[in-house]
Parts: structure tokens; C-alpha cells; sequence
């Protein structure tokens, strides 16, 4: 390792020691909250379920999907296990709940309580009775498609459980993980990318087998997945965690007030999931539209306009009339807490960029480990791994818009960000083969890599091919490294 990289990895390491701890922030990375207020959190929590036989709604699916895995990763699994309890509280049946999730946080060797997530410092076991609809290698682009449009015959593995939808049903899809510009991570394989998940929502329109459906979405450059793209008229309403070009936010971490548990080194939750979580547990949603939580998540998340990410909404906004009873049920212990103005619950007093969220459960692992442990050792060598790679792959990106643009326009193109209203690009085929290209002569993108999406596709906003980008690729990286983050073990992300 070069000594200016060995320099930057050590005030990295200094850097995060103070977020740790809480004393210091890193500008752009931690963010400030007011205070907190968990004693509203859990008001009234009852089993008891809605009426399905109310003449207001027809039959209420969920789709819920974790598109990560690895223990840093555990607040994307800890949002859908929470967002499953919710649903059944509020009276939906299991038949009509999907969940895919890896499955490799409730009981991996790093957690400090076996067999339970949690999803705030205080809260109560959510992984509890989540059906394992499709974990693990299950968990696919192919198969969360096939489940969406009722397509048995497509799915692979799994419980076999679908979206068998009528015309007179109403859906609701909840997704958490990383994301880029135009790209949503999976565990597995390819990503979804945001043609194609237009494309299949399009198509579960034309077969007439929903009345409405509602899609919230947790992810960096969330907006970008139906900016441009999501079109009025589908009967889809659409909120994201973040605009097209900002990150979302990781919460209730390490140094952050309230914090995990101290046995915990990693975020328990996300920023805006939790917010419209915490938000449906103590209210009778009967009362409460959807435009009203949007209202309400949006000022959470963003901090009071201070900071944080700026949640967006999509598609048919009409529909954000609706109260959230249609789409969630409510739970019956709630009946007695009617939606009013301003009581939204308070953030904590930070929050962590989601794309800096494993970086910070390796120090903070490092930092609690006795000195000369195998411990100690192994979150050293996890830190310094994920932190070579990054330079790799934003050297390799800033490297190759220099070779095909030139030294002053390079960065330039790859930082271009088209106007509101427009898609990321032009020819999403064209993306994929970049994306394909990159990858076989630098090693995958990986979570942290996704943040560069733009970059390719803006490369092909500009007419460049396979070719010459394959000619850029094999130049700027003459060998693919050999750390974990930059495997291709598992495919390519398109």
C-alpha cells in the first residue's frame, strides 16, 4: 500500500473514532438530530386485525424485500421484519405477506442476541415469525418480478407464494437496501435496474389485477428509480428515501443519540423506513393518509430542512388520499390515537450515510475487540479492505473519463446531472453493457460502487460503446483486486 494511501486510511480511522464515540462528526457523512422521543414509539400494541370483510377495501398484499447482506448491512433486513409485524398487526394474513430476505442476520455469529433483530434500541424482537419466503440465494431480481406479477411458473426456489392479485385488490411494496442512480442492490447476481422494474409494474397494470398500489422505497439515489421513468394514469403511487441524486441514511447507530445497545456495532435502522414505521405503529391509520405520513416522513427525514435526505413522491399523487388503512390495516390497540399535524416523532441525533454505514461497523467492532485478538485483528483487516477498494473503483471511474474524455472534460461528463423530469439515460441497454464492460477488467462495483451509476450512464448519454469503454476499462485497470468487495464470485451486476 502507497504511503499516501496508508495516510488516508489512518485519518479515516482517527475520523471515526470520534463518530464512535460521539464527539466528532465527519462533514457530509454525520448528520445531527434534535432529540428523541421513544416513549411514543410503542403506545398500545395489540395483535387483534382489522375486519377484512370491510366494504373499503379488497384483499391487501405486501411485497417486502431486503436487497442486502452481511451483518453491517442489518438495518435493511431489521426494516422488513418490522414492516412485516406491522402489516399483521394491522390484519393482514400471511398468505398475502412476501418476504424475501437473505436471512443471515438473526442468527450470524456477529449478533449479540441470538435469533433476534431489532429495529430501535429499545424494541422488541421483529424477526419473530417473519415467513421465509425467499431467503438466501432465492432472493433475485427473476423471482421478486415473477412474485409481483403473479408468475408461479418463473419463480425459482422459494415458498411459491405470489401477488395473486384481483381487480378489486390493493399492493404494497416495501424495499430496503443500497441503490445508485438507476439501480437497486440485490444479494445476489444482477441488481434491478429501473427500466426493467418500470417495465413490471407497467405490465401488472395492463393485467388489470390491482386496484391500486403503493411503493415505498428506501435506497441512495432512490428517486432516480422513477424519475423520468414512472408514468401518471398506473394507479401507483411512489415515495423514495431520497431525490435522484443524493444518499439516503442509516440510523440509530453507533454514537448516535439513542444508539444501539452497546453490544451492537451497526445501525439497526433507516432513516426514512423508520420513520414511516414509527410513525403507522402508534396511529389508527383508518385516519391517516397517505399524504399526511408523506408530509410527516419528509420533514423527519430531512431533519426540519436542516439536513438529511429529501423524500419524494411519484406517479398517480392522487392517490395519496388514500388513508393508509387501505394499503396496511391498523391495528385496533390505536383506534384512540387520531392523526394530527405536528406530532411527528423526533430523529435521533444522528444520522449515518448509508454508503459509510460498513465502514462504521468495522471501526466500531475494531474499537471494542481486546487488543491482539483475532476479533481486533479481523475488523482491522475488514476496514482496510473495504476502504482499498473504494479508492480502486473511484480511481478506476475518474481514470477512464480522463482516457475517453480528456484530462478537464473527463470529470465534467462523469459528473453531469440531467434536469428533474428526465431519466438517467438515454439507452438502458447501453448501461448494462458499460456496467458488464467495467466490471470484467475491474472487479464488481459492489455496494459502494453503485454510487457511480451516473458516471456510466452518462458515458453512454454521450454516444460511447462497448468498444472503446472495454479499450478505457483494460487501460485504467490492469488487474482485478484481489479483496472480497471486487469479487465476481457471485456474477455481475447486470
Amino acid at each position: 500500500m502507497t504511503r499516501l494511501a496508508t495516510g488516508v486510511l489512518i485519518t479515516l480511522l482517527v475520523a471515526l473514532a470520534g463518530i464512535a464515540d460521539g464527539r466528532r462528526d465527519i462533514a457530509g457523512d454525520i448528520l445531527k438530530l434534535p432529540s428523541e422521543a421513544y416513549r411514543f414509539f410503542h403506545n398500545g400494541r395489540g395483535g387483534a386485525k382489522v375486519n377484512d370483510d370491510d366494504d373499503s377495501v379488497g384483499t391487501r398484499w405486501a411485497v417486502l424485500l431486503a436487497g442486502s447482506n452481511g451483518f453491517w448491512n442489518y438495518r435493511h433486513q431489521a426494516d422488513i421484519c418490522h414492516a412485516y409485524q406491522l402489516l399483521r398487526k394491522g390484519g393482514l394474513k400471511d398468505e398475502n405477506i412476501i418476504v424475501f430476505m437473505y436471512d443471515d442476520i438473526a442468527f450470524n455469529e456477529e449478533n449479540p442476541r441470538p435469533g433476534v433483530i431489532i429495529n430501535h434500541p429499545h424494541g422488541d424482537d421483529v424477526y419473530k415469525g417473519v415467513p421465509k419466503d425467499y431467503t438466501g440465494e432465492d432472493v433475485t431480481v427473476e423471482n421478486f418480478f415473477a412474485v409481483i406479477l403473479g408468475n408461479k411458473t418463473a419463480l425459482t426456489g422459494g415458498s411459491g407464494k405470489v401477488v395473486d392479485s384481483g381487480p378489486n385488490d390493493h399492493i404494497f411494496i416495501f424495499y430496503s437496501d443500497h441503490g445508485g442512480p438507476g439501480v437497486l442492490g440485490m444479494p445476489t447476481s444482477r441488481y434491478i435496474y429501473a427500466d426493467e422494474l418500470i417495465n413490471v409494474l407497467k405490465k401488472k397494470h395492463a393485467s388489470g389485477n390491482y386496484k391500486s398500489l403503493v411503493f415505498y422505497l428506501e435506497a441512495c439515489e432512490s428517486g432516480s428509480i422513477f424519475e423520468g421513468l414512472l408514468p401518471e394514469g398506473l394507479n401507483i403511487y411512489a415515495t423514495t428515501a431520497s431525490n435522484a441524486e443524493e444518499s439516503s441514511w442509516g440510523t440509530y447507530c453507533p454514537g448516535e443519540i439513542p444508539g444501539p445497545p452497546p453490544e451492537y456495532s451497526t445501525c439497526l435502522g433507516d432513516l426514512y423506513s423508520i420513520a414511516w414505521m414509527e410513525d403507522s405503529d402508534i396511529h389508527n391509520l383508518r385516519t391517516e393518509t397517505l399524504h399526511q405520513q408523506y408530509e410527516l416522513v419528509k420533514t423527519r427525514t430531512a431533519s426540519y430542512n436542516s439536513y438529511g435526505s429529501h423524500v419524494m413522491q411519484y406517479g398517480d399523487i392522487g392517490l395519496s388520499k388514500n388513508n393508509l388503512f387501505t394499503y396496511l390495516g391498523t391495528n385496533p390497540a390505536n383506534d384512540n390515537y387520531t392523526f394530527v399535524d405536528e406530532n411527528s416523532l423526533r430523529p435521533a441525533s444522528k444520522a449515518v450515510n448509508q454508503r459509510d454505514a460498513d465502514l462504521l461497523h468495522f471501526w466500531d467492532k475494531y474499537r471494542k475487540a481486546p487488543e491482539g485478538t483475532p476479533r481486533k485483528a479481523e475488523a482491522q483487516k475488514q476496514f482496510f479492505e473495504a476502504m482499498s477498494h473504494r479508492m480502486h473503483v473511484d480511481h478506476s471511474i475518474k481514470l477512464i473519463g480522463k482516457l475517453l474524455f480528456g484530462i478537464e472534460k473527463g470529470p465534467e461528463i462523469l459528473n453531469t446531472v440531467r434536469p428533474a423530469g428526465q431519466p438517467l439515460v438515454d439507452d438502458w441497454g447501453c448501461l448494462k453493457s458499460l456496467v458488464r464492460t467495467f466490471e470484467s477488467h475491474c472487479g464488481a462495483l459492489s455496494q459502494y460502487g453503485m454510487k457511480h451509476m451516473r458516471s456510466l450512464a452518462n458515458i453512454c448519454n454521450t454516444g460511447i460503446g462497448k468498444a472503446k469503454m472495454a479499450e478505457a476499462s483494460a487501460q485504467a485497470c490492469e488487474n482485478i483486486p484481489s479483496g472480497p468487495w471486487s469479487s465476481l464470485d457471485k456474477g455481475f451486476s447486470a
